[in-house]
């Protein structure tokens, strides 16, 4: 079952023109999937879709349809689509909208009508997941712009969405704060069976916990599958074939119709399986 379907769709902006064209793509449930393409070939404006913020909220004009969760975005108001579809925006800190950090995780669920204990319940759950525990009477004005952005992943997180959609979720952490985020994002992934979409410049934190990938440009899917079918036509193709992990562009070179390695996940498994298919006298050394 796919926990988003793009049929068809095409979205033009009100005064700047087309965001994407001709889109068609699944995004099975369950999966981690990664958006990645340059800047302005369409990753925010798809991660809008997938949430009702376009049309809805920018208007212009469309053609096609977007389903989440099998229903129909223009059917549905974007404050249903919410309940099931959480967003965190590149620019996060516009997401913010109370004074302190509990009030700021409680908001959401205080306009669904939750109950004062579970909304304390809840709250002490999604700050514990991302690192903010102890700061609930924070001011937000206090709070550093890591900090922040890591609230804003909370906040969502409270509301338990079944579909988590995050467009740059590091441009404000430094590298470790990167790789807890992920690692988080993984773990919810993996344990509650979220589906993760995750729109990010930066792959190398983000590819290793994806198990598909979708490459926009132009406002078009130009690849998509699992990442092993996405790297192949990159590198057959030679269509943004740096951006392919360096461990799979050293495989594609070293392989031949007679000769196939396994995929490597480090670079002591690549020497370890070349070291195997080579004579003693040419192994190589991790250090070489």
């Amino acid at each position: 079952m796919d926990a988003v379907q793009f049929e068809d769709f095409s979205y033009h902006y009100p005064k700047t023109g087309t965001g994407l064209d001709q889109v068609t793509l699944s995004i099975p449930v369950g999966s981690f999937t990664v958006l990645a393409g340059a800047n302005g070939s369409g990753k925010t404006t798809l991660c809008m879709a997938m949430t009702g913020l376009v049309p809805h909220f920018f208007g212009g004009s469309m053609s096609g349809q977007v389903r989440v969760a099998r229903q129909v975005t223009t059917d549905r108001p974007v404050s249903d689509i919410a309940a099931g579809v959480g967003f965190v925006m590149e620019d996060y800190e516009s997401q913010l909208v109370a004074l302190t950090v509990f009030d700021e995780v409680a908001f959401a669920l205080e306009n669904m009508a939750v109950s004062s204990a579970l909304i304390r319940e809840r709250v002490a759950e999604a700050l514990a997941a991302v690192g903010l525990t102890g700061l609930e009477e924070r001011e937000l004005s206090a709070l550093s712009g890591g900090q922040k952005q890591r609230l804003a992943v909370a906040s969502v997180l409270a509301s338990q969405p079944k579909i988590l959609v995050l467009d740059e979720p590091t441009s404000a952490l430094d590298p470790e704060g990167s790789e807890e985020l992920y690692s988080l994002l993984a773990q919810l992934n993996k344990e509650k069976g979220i589906t993760v979409i995750v729109a990010d410049h930066d792959l190398a934190q983000a590819l290793p916990h994806a198990d598909r990938m979708v490459v926009m440009e132009a406002g078009r899917v130009a690849f998509t599958g699992t990442l092993d079918e996405v790297f192949d036509r990159m590198l057959t193709e030679q269509v943004y074939a740096s951006a392919v992990p360096a461990l799979r562009r050293l495989k594609a070179a070293l392989e031949t119709e007679t000769r196939k390695f396994s995929p490597w996940t480090s670079a002591d498994e690549a020497v370890a399986e070349i070291n195997a298919s080579l004579p003693p006298m040419r192994r190589l050394s991790l250090s070489a």
